[in-house]
């Protein structure tokens, strides 16, 4: 049996134990080794949002056989805030955790809180005109300055268009969903506050585009995204803190855009892959898009992570084109509701 190991550091392998012989087919079984415990590839991670997941205690979840969490930087920033996690010993002691876990940036929220979700973009064809610079309508929300705050924050998340302000070279104002408190986001501080979380697997900055945008717009949107997972790099390995970084792939619906995102971040010493942005509107798009930059990242046997995809059309579909795990919430979200995802359907 051959095998392959990739080594960022001591405490972060990737093993792949079999490839696929099948023509056409780039699907392997590996296991990624972190320093919380040992990820079975292919993988489904689970969505704990704030750190939990609803319904179920982390003891049951991982006799289920859970390996890997996703929880989400920016809501865990505004509670109960990545310092507080941090005087507790991180995420794994502050939650009693037995899987490792994988924190995102909060790039999606750039994108959720402006245009409420994929589903919802796609449908609306992007009311937005122009995706580089937001601005909250200041008729509806009056800003207290002294106190950085908005008033009448009781009624914030009924009034609020998008908490989204700005999005610049430095990175991204955006506002409290809880008070209104102004936030700025940049791959530093991104990157920093993963640190104090603790995960064993962190994501860069990035921006995430919606469906409709304009080619040039996209362009510019992923120039900026590179430069920003750069800096993010560059921070991550000042302290590297026994965690790993994987890359995000962008590029939309792009051909050339995504050969191109996946040519430049692979140059970099980043640990793994995610494929991100817009994954297209349906399954045949998605598997455009990986098969554009599969031969590109594939060669280079490090573990690949596909971002948000979790319905099991994808998830098998996506399999043959060597991506290791994959997250989304909805297959919890179904399961709350009674519906539980099998083999056969």
């Amino acid at each position: 049996m051959n095998q392959k190991l990739i080594q960022s550091f001591k405490n972060f392998n990737f093993e792949i134990i079999h490839k696929s012989k099948k023509i056409g087919s780039t699907a392997r079984v590996g296991k990624i080794y972190t320093p919380h415990g040992t990820i079975n590839t292919p993988g489904f991670v689970a969505v704990g949002t704030n750190a939990t997941l609803k319904n179920i205690n982390h003891h049951t979840a991982h006799s289920f056989g859970l390996e890997l969490m996703f929880c989400n930087t920016f809501h865990l920033i505004l509670n109960p805030g990545a310092e507080k996690i941090a005087k507790f010993g991180g995420l794994h002691k502050f939650g009693n955790f037995q899987t490792a876990l994988i924190t995102d940036s909060g790039g999606f929220q750039l994108f959720s809180f402006a245009y409420g979700g994929v589903t919802q973009e796609l449908k609306s064809a992007s009311k937005r005109s122009k995706w580089s610079n937001f601005l909250l309508p200041t008729e509806q929300i009056e800003y207290d300055k002294n106190e950085n705050q908005f008033e009448n924050n009781n009624n914030y998340k009924e009034e609020a268009q998008c908490l989204v302000e700005k999005i610049t070279e430095e990175g991204a104002l955006m506002r409290s969903y809880r008070d209104g408190t102004r936030i700025l986001l940049t791959p530093e501080s991104s990157v920093e506050a993963q640190k104090l979380l603790g995960a064993d697997i962190i994501i860069p900055l990035d921006e995430l585009p919606p469906y409709h945008t304009k080619k040039i717009d996209l362009l510019q949107s992923l120039e900026r995204t590179h430069r920003w997972e750069k800096r993010s790099l560059n921070t991550h390995l000042s302290n590297i803190n026994n965690q790993a970084m994987y890359a995000v792939l962008h590029g939309g619906i792009e051909r050339e855009l995504r050969q191109k995102s996946a040519t430049y971040l692979s140059s970099l010493p980043f640990d793994g892959f995610a494929i991100g942005g817009s994954l297209g509107k349906n399954t045949e798009e998605l598997l455009e898009i990986l098969g554009w930059t599969n031969s590109i990242i594939e060669p280079l046997n490090k573990p690949t992570h596909l971002l948000g995809i979790g319905d099991m059309k994808s998830i098998k579909a996506s399999i043959p084109f060597a991506i290791d795990t994959f997250d989304s919430a909805f297959p919890t979200r179904a399961g709350r509701h009674g519906t539980a995802f099998t083999s056969s359907g």
